[in-house]
């Protein structure tokens, strides 16, 4: 998932390996790369569920020059049975020199046996570009069970545009290695062109 390879074979074979629509991804990624050869990439399936139905969805970064090119991919069941499906594509091409943040947050398993050989057990990759900020709000609650006052609510406002969780035990340790990869390539691009290190 980090390195693209010769003219982004790696990335092709990353979103087959990914197997959501593979064909419709990469035919609109390359589309929205326009002939650009991405040099770095990130492909991250990720699956919720809700209720009874389970819902998947990709997102596939791709480094590509001075740009980095954003495409994410779900799908809707318009019926009860899944027979009439309608896919929803979204592509954004970012300039790197427009990033803001790109923040990378690790976790760790069991610290207090930490080495410098010990991998991440799951990281998360930020990217935020226009300062839009997303907020979640969830009904606040308290510690005692039997509490049924209205605690109002409670949420997080954070500015990002892009955030990927990438878990060992979910999608792999190699997964966990390749977003931290794309991460540092993302960071020496941005550097190369500002000048400056401020990412």
């Amino acid at each position: 998932m980090a390195e693209s390879g010769y003219q982004g074979r790696k990335l092709e074979e990353d979103i087959i390996n990914a197997g959501f629509y593979p064909q419709l991804v990469m035919d609109v990624v390359t589309d929205a790369l326009d002939g650009a050869v991405p040099t770095s990439h990130l492909v991250q399936v990720e699956t919720h569920f809700d209720q009874t139905e389970v819902h998947r969805h990709v997102t596939v970064l791709a480094l590509a020059g001075e740009v980095v090119q954003v495409t994410h991919v779900d799908d809707q069941a318009l019926d009860e049975d899944g027979q009439d499906v309608v896919a929803h594509v979204s592509t954004e091409t970012v300039p790197i020199r427009n990033l803001t943040s790109v923040t990378l947050s690790f976790a760790y398993r069991q610290p207090q046996e930490y080495t410098p050989r010990t991998p991440a057990s799951e990281v998360t990759l930020m990217m935020s570009w226009t300062g839009s900020q997303r907020i979640d709000v969830q009904p606040a609650d308290c510690a005692d069970p039997a509490c049924e006052a209205d605690h109002g609510y409670t949420g997080v406002a954070p500015r990002e545009d892009v955030v990927l969780r990438i878990s060992a035990e979910a999608d792999g340790p190699q997964a966990v290695e390749d977003a931290k990869e794309f991460a540092r390539a993302l960071r020496r691009a941005n550097t190369a062109l500002s000048g400056t290190s401020h990412l």
